[in-house]
């Protein structure tokens, strides 16, 4: 591989990037429980067809810094990150793509700075699951009153933060098979409240599965030993924050040209945002240019189906080009 590893400090953290290639820049942000390396198979294949590939590890996750406070994970310091990272590269305004929170980071980024933003690539996740009438802590909250719901496993420190870290590979072996295709979060639905999130997922198989090696897992499981899951946990545990800073942009929409990628057994599709989540990106974004689903493939899609990833991919940045 020809990408390249950089630090440095930007907007009072310190953080990790990878690099690679020359041309249109592509800024490649991810979600948790993941780090730049969900990303791995798709830098090569952008960088080889022209492009600049940007993918930082996200506030409090990988190399990256991990503030110990969840209103350190607010809005302001997300988009500030990623301004703050166009800056120390030079670069004026870039083609963001984000799955899960990466998602809703380049999201608002587009909505406070378009000026910054060439377009957005949403895969998984259309907008951030919004409620305007009630902070989405304390829905979640209700509705893990009835079963067990992972955001209100990780509302309240420490026991996730403990829990996880104790076994950081049994849970990323599970969580990654049960955000697959072949997985099903909602099994977990099954289990009561108080019941921990290792516990509550489903027994994975053996690895090396056909889309994941036991090399690309312990990487993963290297890089969260390392760094513990906080600074995950924190992006949930700032959700009040933030949807208290998206009031403002209630209705707001926002001109900078957009694109989806999804999948048909993703869990946030089916079940975090409503019964026609492409309406919720398109009454933000009405310039919606292009929907694709990729058959068969979970949440972990940049894994999963890598090679049909990277040529969608590759055709929403030609159209970007061209426009």
């Amino acid at each position: 591989m020809n990408w390249s590893h950089h630090y440095a400090t930007i907007n009072g953290i310190r953080m990790h990037y990878v690099e690679q290639g020359e041309g249109m820049p592509v800024v490649l942000c991810h979600g948790f429980p993941h780090i730049w390396f969900s990303w791995h198979r798709q830098i090569a294949a952008l960088a080889e067809a022209g492009y600049r590939v940007i993918a930082p590890d996200m506030r409090g996750m990988g190399q990256t810094d991990a503030p110990p406070e969840p209103s350190d994970y607010d809005v302001e310091s997300i988009t500030g990150d990623l301004l703050g990272l166009l800056k120390h590269l030079n670069i004026d305004a870039a083609v963001f793509a984000g799955l899960d929170f990466g998602a809703f980071a380049i999201y608002d980024l587009a909505l406070r700075h378009p000026e910054r933003v060439v377009a957005v690539i949403g895969l998984e996740n259309p907008a951030a699951p919004h409620n305007p009438e009630e902070a989405p802590l304390s829905e979640y909250q209700r509705m893990g009153e009835q079963h067990f719901l992972h955001i209100e496993y990780f509302r309240v420190p420490p026991r996730a933060d403990e829990e996880l870290a104790a076994q950081p590979r049994r849970f990323l072996h599970k969580v990654f098979h049960t955000l697959s295709g072949a997985g099903n979060y909602f099994d977990c639905f099954k289990h009561p409240p108080g019941t921990s999130y290792i516990d509550a997922m489903a027994e994975p198989p053996a690895l090396p599965w056909p889309w994941l090696s036991e090399v690309e897992m312990e990487f993963f499981v290297s890089e969260y030993s390392r760094s513990g899951f906080t600074g995950g946990l924190n992006w949930y545990r700032s959700m009040d924050l933030k949807w208290q800073q998206r009031r403002p942009f209630e209705g707001v929409q926002s001109a900078v040209p957009a694109y989806f990628l999804g999948s048909e057994h993703d869990v946030d599709l089916e079940g975090f945002h409503g019964d026609d989540p492409i309406e919720l990106m398109r009454a933000i974004f009405p310039d919606l240019r292009a929907v694709k689903m990729i058959p068969g493939a979970g949440h972990m899609v940049q894994l999963e189906a890598s090679a049909e990833v990277n040529a969608i991919l590759l055709e929403f940045l030609a159209d970007i080009h061209r426009q």
